[in-house]
């Protein structure tokens, strides 16, 4: 069961967006998202609604350990649940971690409306300036062109191709892209 639970959590906004911590009221729109084929088809496939509810308390304990992590993002004017997108701690050993990387999944229904990049340039700016982070790092996998668009409009550049440590050799979605934006 989610709960709703206050903190000092901070909230970015922008003209039509608002990024805020989870509540309660977030699971179950965070469930049907995680649960839609097309959305969660380069990021492993669909969720239940067990291992949707696990990711919103693995993310809530990640802004208690590191005070920062992934916000709902969700329309400005009516509270329209849009998606997931923020900051967090690679969880992997790779040359390039320790490392802080952007990510984001948002719902179907949101995609080719500037939202993601949106949400997207509040989140660097919160990283570069309240969490005075020298880098962003973000990964996908090189057939996510969705996603590789919204890391170049936020100016991130291709750094190269990676495997992936944490699926297995061969797995399809194995191979990795990385991209870096640095402050400045």
């Amino acid at each position: 069961m989610i709960e709703t639970a206050p903190g000092p959590w901070p909230e970015l906004r922008t003209s039509r967006l608002r990024l805020r911590f989870w509540e309660a009221r977030d699971a179950a729109p965070f469930a049907a998202q995680n649960a839609d084929e097309e959305t969660m088809r380069f990021l492993g496939g669909p969720m239940t609604r067990a291992q949707s509810d696990a990711y919103i308390i693995g993310t809530r304990e990640q802004w208690s350990r590191d005070g920062f992590g992934k916000w709902v993002v969700e329309l400005a004017e009516t509270g329209e649940f849009v998606g997931a997108l923020g900051l967090q701690r690679m969880r992997f050993d790779a040359d390039f971690t320790p490392a802080v990387e952007i990510a984001w999944r948002m719902t179907r229904s949101f995609w080719g409306l500037g939202y993601a990049t949106e949400a997207a340039r509040a989140a660097v700016a919160f990283g570069f300036e309240t969490l005075k982070l020298d880098e962003i790092l973000a990964l996908t996998v090189p057939q996510n062109l969705a996603s590789r668009a919204v890391m170049e409009r936020l100016g991130m550049r291709l750094s190269r191709e990676f495997d992936h440590p944490l699926l297995p050799h061969p797995h399809p979605l194995c191979r990795h892209v990385l991209y870096r934006l640095g402050q400045g």
